[in-house]
C-alpha cells in the first residue's frame, strides 16, 4: 500500500510540476493552455469527475454497502460514524486496488515522462496523454472483467446494441468500458447485498429469541430491539467480528 500511495505521489509530482511551470512562465508569453481558459475550465470540470469514477471501478461500491449493511443489522444506525465507515472503505479499497494500481503505473510511467517533457503548446503532450490512458486501462479492464459476472455483461451489451443504429453496433464490445462499467456496478450490489445477507442472519436471531424471551416473560414494555442490542454487540465482540469482516472482504477479490 505504502508503494503504491509513493507511486501515485512520485508520478502526479513527475508529471504536473514540469506542466505546471511552463503553464506559469506561458502566462507572460500568451502562449500554451494559459492562453485557452475555456481549455483549463474543461480540465478542471473532467478532473472534479475523477473521484466519482474511481469509486465506480473500484471495490469501494462492495465494502461500503457491506459495511453499512452491517451497521444496520447490528442496529446501531449512527455507530460507528459514516465517516468513520467511509475511511475504513477507503483504506480496504486502497489494499484490494494496489496491485492493480502498480500495473497501470507501470503501465503508463514512461508515457507520464515523456509527456512531462514534450512541449505544452504543441500536440505531444496530448498524444502522451493519449497514449497513457491507452495503457493504462487494461490493468483497470482486466481487474472489471474477473469481478464481473457473464450474465450482467451480457445483459448490458444488449442494451448498447438495442441503443445504437444497426451501422454502429459493430463497433460495440462487451468489453467497452460502457458496458462493463455498469456491469461491474451490478455484479458489485449483488455480491454486497448476498454478504450483507449472510451478516444480517446471526442478528436476526438474536432478536427473535430477545423477542421470545420477553413474550414469554410477559415484559411488553421492553422494546426486543433495546434488550438485544448489548448481546448483539457482545456477539460481535466475541466473534471477533471486525477481523472477519474486513478479512472476508478482502479475500472475496482474490
Amino acid at each position: 500500500m505504502r508503494r503504491t500511495t509513493l507511486a501515485v505521489l512520485v508520478a502526479g509530482t513527475a508529471f504536473f510540476a514540469p506542466v505546471a511551470a511552463r503553464a506559469a512562465s506561458a502566462r507572460g508569453h500568451d502562449t500554451g493552455m494559459a492562453s485557452h481558459p475555456l481549455v483549463l475550465i474543461l480540465a478542471m470540470a473532467a478532473l472534479s469527475l475523477v473521484p466519482f469514477a474511481l469509486l465506480m471501478v473500484t471495490s469501494f461500491v462492495r465494502i461500503s454497502v457491506v459495511l453499512s449493511i452491517l451497521r444496520s443489522a447490528i442496529g446501531t444506525p449512527s455507530v460507528p460514524p459514516t465517516q468513520v465507515l467511509t475511511g475504513l472503505a477507503l483504506i480496504l479499497t486502497i489494499a484490494v486496488m494496489a496491485p492493480t494500481g502498480e500495473r497501470i503505473y507501470a503501465a503508463v510511467a514512461p508515457t507520464l515522462g515523456m509527456a512531462a517533457g514534450a512541449d505544452l503548446a504543441s500536440g505531444e503532450t496530448i498524444a502522451a496523454l493519449e497514449t497513457a490512458v491507452d495503457r493504462g486501462k487494461e490493468p483497470l479492464r482486466d481487474f472489471i472483467l474477473k469481478q464481473t459476472a457473464r450474465s450482467d455483461r451480457a445483459s448490458f451489451y444488449a442494451v448498447a446494441l438495442k441503443m445504437r443504429a444497426p451501422a454502429e453496433r459493430a463497433a460495440v464490445s462487451d468489453r467497452d468500458f460502457a458496458v462493463m462499467v455498469p456491469a461491474f456496478v451490478t455484479s458489485e450490489l449483488r455480491r454486497a447485498f448476498q454478504i450483507g445477507f449472510l451478516l444480517f442472519i446471526p442478528f436476526l436471531v438474536v432478536d427473535m429469541v430477545i423477542a421470545n424471551l420477553l413474550l414469554a416473560l410477559g415484559m411488553h414494555m421492553l422494546s426486543p430491539t433495546t434488550v438485544s442490542l448489548p448481546f448483539k454487540l457482545l456477539l460481535f465482540v466475541l466473534a471477533d467480528g471486525w477481523q472477519l469482516v474486513i478479512r472476508g472482504l478482502l479475500e472475496s477479490y482474490r
